[in-house]
């Protein structure tokens, strides 16, 4: 290794330099866009929603009550956007809102009936999509996948 001031870097340029294309995060966002685009454009066709809409639905769908604080932290979406969607989705009668035990404040979000029958039919396509994506992968490939994005979420967090 070369002194501090002509010190090589991990991609071995004289400078470190950031190139996008080969940037992890960067990469993960568009690999994360492209196939949310993709299902949400089914899903706006189909079921007139949207990605929000669309998460917090498979949200509730595993996991009743939450409030939508809970839910921007479960999907790590802006409390906005959350806050946005759920008023959408209650005035589409696809969740209920109620007050929360634990909070006056907040209100615990469950899907309706409607919502319950929307979950049944989104879900087989949200999997079908993985599905494909993950075809190019061997069995052992997705496993080391599904292993190193669980350390990668871990580390993520420590940033």
């Amino acid at each position: 290794m070369a002194s501090a001031a002509g010190k090589e870097s991990a991609t071995g340029d004289a400078a470190e330099r950031l190139i996008l294309e080969r940037f992890l995060p960067y990469r993960l966002s568009v690999l994360s866009n492209r196939v949310s685009r993709a299902i949400a454009t089914r899903y706006a066709k189909t079921f007139d929603l949207t990605v929000p809409e669309w998460r917090i639905i498979a949200v509730l769908g595993r996991r009743p009550g939450l409030t939508a604080k809970e839910v921007a932290e479960a999907t790590e979406m802006d409390k906005v956007a959350v806050s946005r969607a759920v008023a959408k989705l209650v005035a589409a009668r696809r969740v209920s809102a109620h007050v929360h035990d634990g909070d006056g404040r907040a209100q615990s979000l469950t899907l309706t009936a409607q919502g319950e029958t929307l979950h049944a039919r989104i879900a087989p396509i949200a999997l079908d999509a993985e599905r494909r994506l993950l075809a190019r992968l061997g069995a052992r490939e997705r496993m080391q996948l599904d292993a190193l994005v669980d350390r990668l979420l871990d580390a993520a967090r420590e940033l």
